[in-house]
């Protein structure tokens, strides 16, 4: 079965930094958008980052924006997402997705429904 999967989770401090990786094996992602979500105990799965085929192309959840980075390697078919600044609030199952929708837009990419291959999931915990 062809799906992502997540690496690098844990547990880490309050204001420490960690990066979660995503590979994919049997597939080649190098054409799809990505995205990363999480979620939390209680909460529904929100929005955190997501990159799209071309390197740059990069989206941000506010909360997330200035501490997260979201990058790709292509040639490893790898997606990651550098944590910095680590919050408690951050503490949640975090999930890399693949979407198949060509021309994706920005606002779309937000969307969980518009992705079809998701990762089983991460844990990150953030104690404060």
């Amino acid at each position: 079965q062809v799906r992502p999967v997540e690496s690098g989770g844990g547990l880490v401090q309050a204001g420490d930094s960690m990066r979660l990786s995503c590979a994919a094996s049997g597939y080649t992602f190098s054409n799809n958008a990505m995205g990363w979500f999480r979620q939390a105990p209680g909460k529904e799965r929100e929005f955190v980052s997501g990159i799209r085929r071309t390197p740059g192309s990069t989206y941000y959840a506010e909360f997330v924006k200035g501490r997260f980075d979201i990058s790709r390697d292509n040639a490893k078919n790898t997606v990651y997402l550098q944590m910095n600044t680590l919050k408690h609030e951050d503490m949640a199952v975090y999930y890399c997705a693949a979407t198949s929708v060509l021309g994706i837009t920005a606002q779309a990419m937000r969307d969980a429904l518009n992705y079809g291959y998701w990762g089983q999931g991460t844990q990150v915990t953030v104690s404060s």
